[in-house]
C-alpha cells in the first residue's frame, strides 16, 4: 500500500485512524440521546393579570421547573423559539432524508477503493457497498463532502460528516465547514442531537459567536446534580462573554443558588414552631425565584432584612416588583390564615398619619385569593368594600355573600326591585332580612322603581 504523503498527515487526528463502521464499540449513533431542554422560567410580567399567579408558586413540595433565572430558558434554548439551533444558522437539516435507498446501518460496508467521490456518494444513496477509507487527502475528503451536499440527501451528508469528524482534526474541519453553510447546519444539528456539548461550544467559539458559546456552556449546569458543584460551575460562568442582559440573569442564578444552599442547610435543622406545624414538603434547592420568595414568606416572614432568608432581603436582591411581591406574600400569609399579616401588606399611612389600604394588584384579585384560602366572611367583606369599580364590587359581594355590601349598594342605587329579589334569598328574621324590610318601609327614600 502506498504511504500517504507527508503533507496529508496533518489532517489526521493524533490517534490511529480506523475505518468507521456502525458496529464499532464507540459508535456515535448508539449514543444518540435527546437534547435536554432548559427548564421553564417563571419570570412574571408586571402587566400579567392572570389571577392564578399565586397558585403557580404555592409551596406544594413539587419542583416548579428550576431556577427561574435560567437565562430565560438558556436564552430560549439559544434564542431558537423551540428546538431549533443557535442564531444565524438554521441547523434543521435543509435536505430531505426521504428517497434514500439505504439505512445508516448499511454505510461504510465493503472494501471498495477505486471509486470517485461522485460514484461513492451515488452508491451511498442506493444503499450499495462502498468504502470511505480511500479518501485520505484533505482534497478528496472535501470533494466527497461537496458531492454529498450536491445530491440533496441529508443522510449521506450526515454520514460523510461523521467520517470527517473521525478522520480530520477539529480545527481543519471547523475551518472547512465555515465555507459550507449547508454542511455546517447539518453538523451543528448532529452535534446537538448527539449531545456533544463541549464540541459544539468549541465550534461556536471558532465561528466567532462568543455570546452563543457562553450560553451553550452555561447550559451545562443542567447536567450537574450536586448543588455545590453546580454553584461553583455557575460562578465560573460569570466571566464568560454574555450579553449585558444575560450576564445579569447568570449572576442572579448564581446568587440565588448560593443563597438557597445557605437557607436549606439552616432550615433542615430548624426547630421553630412553624416547621413543626407545617413540615417542609421538599427542599428549596433549585427552586424558581418566585417559589423561593413564597417559601420565605411562608416560613421566614417578619425576619429582619439583614438575614438571607427574609422576604424583604430576597425582594431587594432580585429586584422583585411590588406587584409580584404582594401577590406572592398574600398567597403565603393567606395560606397560613394570618389575616393580620394580610392587612399589613396593604396598610399605608398618608402624610397626616391616617392609615388606609392600597393595593397594586386590584382589590378584586385580593378578594379572589382570600376566598381561595377560605378567608372568613368578615375579612372578605372588608376587602370587597375596597373595590373601586361599582360593578365589580357588587358582583364580588353577590358571589361571596357579603350581604351588607349588596344591601347598601342597592340602597344607594335606589333600586327597590333588586332589594325585594335579594330579600327572598335570605332567611326570614335574619338581621339582613330585617334590614331590607326597614329600608323598604322607609318613606324618606325616593326609589327609582
Amino acid at each position: 500500500m502506498t504511504r500517504a504523503k507527508p503533507e496529508d498527515d496533518e489532517y489526521w487526528n493524533s490517534s490511529k485512524f480506523k475505518a468507521f463502521t456502525f458496529d464499532d464499540e464507540d459508535d456515535e449513533f448508539s449514543q444518540l440521546k435527546e437534547s435536554k431542554r432548559a427548564v421553564n422560567s417563571i419570570l412574571v410580567d408586571d402587566d400579567d393579570e392572570d389571577e392564578d399567579d399565586v397558585e403557580r408558586v404555592s409551596w406544594s413540595g413539587e419542583p416548579v421547573g428550576s431556577i427561574s433565572w435560567s437565562v430565560k430558558e438558556t436564552a430560549s434554548s439559544i434564542r431558537s423559539g423551540s428546538e431549533q439551533s443557535f442564531p444565524k444558522i438554521d441547523t434543521t437539516p435543509s435536505l430531505s432524508k426521504q428517497g434514500s435507498g439505504y439505512s445508516l446501518s448499511s454505510l461504510f460496508k465493503g472494501n471498495l477503493h477505486d471509486l470517485s467521490p461522485e460514484e461513492t456518494v451515488r452508491r451511498m444513496q442506493k444503499g450499495r457497498a462502498f468504502s470511505l477509507e480511500k479518501f485520505r487527502s484533505l482534497q478528496d475528503k472535501l470533494l466527497l463532502l461537496d458531492e454529498a451536499v450536491a445530491v440533496y440527501d441529508g443522510n449521506v451528508i450526515t454520514a460523510v460528516l461523521i467520517f470527517l469528524k473521525k478522520s480530520l482534526s477539529k480545527e481543519i474541519l471547523f475551518r472547512e465547514l465555515m465555507a459550507r453553510d449547508v454542511a455546517l447546519r447539518h453538523y451543528v444539528h448532529y452535534l446537538k442531537e448527539m449531545g456533544e456539548q463541549k464540541l459544539l461550544v468549541e465550534l461556536l467559539k471558532a465561528l466567532g459567536r462568543t455570546e452563543d458559546m457562553a450560553l451553550m456552556h452555561y447550559k451545562e449546569h443542567l447536567n450537574i446534580k450536586d448543588e455545590g458543584r453546580r454553584r461553583d460551575f455557575l460562578k465560573s460562568c460569570l466571566s464568560l462573554p454574555f450579553s449585558q442582559d444575560d450576564a445579569t440573569y447568570v449572576q442572579d442564578h448564581y446568587t440565588l443558588l448560593e443563597r438557597q444552599i445557605i437557607i436549606e442547610a439552616s432550615d433542615k435543622k430548624a426547630v421553630a414552631e412553624i416547621f413543626k406545624k407545617f413540615p417542609r414538603k421538599a427542599s428549596i434547592l433549585n427552586m424558581p425565584i418566585i417559589t423561593t420568595l413564597y417559601y420565605s414568606c411562608f416560613y421566614h416572614y417578619g425576619e429582619s432584612e439583614g438575614t438571607f432568608s427574609s422576604p424583604s432581603n430576597i425582594r431587594k436582591t432580585f429586584r422583585i416588583s411590588e406587584k409580584q411581591y404582594i401577590l406572592t406574600a398574600l398567597g403565603a400569609r393567606a395560606k397560613l390564615k394570618s389575616w393580620f399579616d394580610v392587612d399589613s401588606l396593604f396598610n399605608t399611612k398618608n402624610w397626616l398619619g391616617y392609615t388606609k389600604k392600597r393595593s397594586p394588584i386590584g382589590f378584586h384579585r385580593v378578594v379572589d385569593i382570600l376566598h381561595k384560602n377560605s378567608a372568613p366572611v368578615q375579612v372578605l367583606q372588608e376587602y370587597v368594600n375596597l373595590i373601586d369599580d361599582p360593578d365589580l364590587k357588587l358582583s364580588g359581594a353577590l358571589k361571596y355573600k357579603c350581604h351588607d355590601i349588596v344591601i347598601n349598594t342597592y340602597r344607594d342605587l335606589k333600586d327597590r326591585q333588586q332589594l325585594i329579589v335579594y330579600r327572598e334569598k335570605l332567611e326570614r328574621d335574619s338581621p339582613e332580612y330585617r334590614k331590607i324590610q326597614d329600608l323598604l318601609n322607609n318613606v324618606q327614600i325616593r326609589w327609582k322603581n
